[in-house]
């Protein structure tokens, strides 16, 4: 079983949901509004001098729906490059 973190800019959420609806992925939890810097995108504090905030949305999916996962977030981070589109693929020791 695995986790995966997908943080990206808060503009593109309803593409990133209806990629992972598109796979049948239905199942997830969201912080709908996260701040941080990225190497490439910069400052997103949501603020008036750095505008901008993150979306990050954990899915708790099996192995082989984890793969599928990840080639959807490679295709939206070609596609989206410049909104910080990033995925993190994380081992799940157990889940109640």
């Amino acid at each position: 079983m695995k986790m995966l973190l997908a943080v990206y800019n808060i503009v593109v959420d309803e593409e990133v949901t209806a990629a992972f609806e598109a796979i049948g992925v239905h199942c997830f939890t969201k912080w709908p509004r996260v701040l941080g810097r990225g190497k490439k995108t910069g400052p997103r504090m949501d603020t008036h001098i750095w505008p901008g905030a993150n979306t990050v949305t954990m899915f708790v999916l099996e192995d082989d729906m984890a793969k599928k996962a990840m080639k959807v977030m490679e295709g939206l981070r070609e596609r989206l490059g410049n909104e910080g589109v990033k995925a993190f693929l994380l081992n799940v020791e157990d889940k109640l």
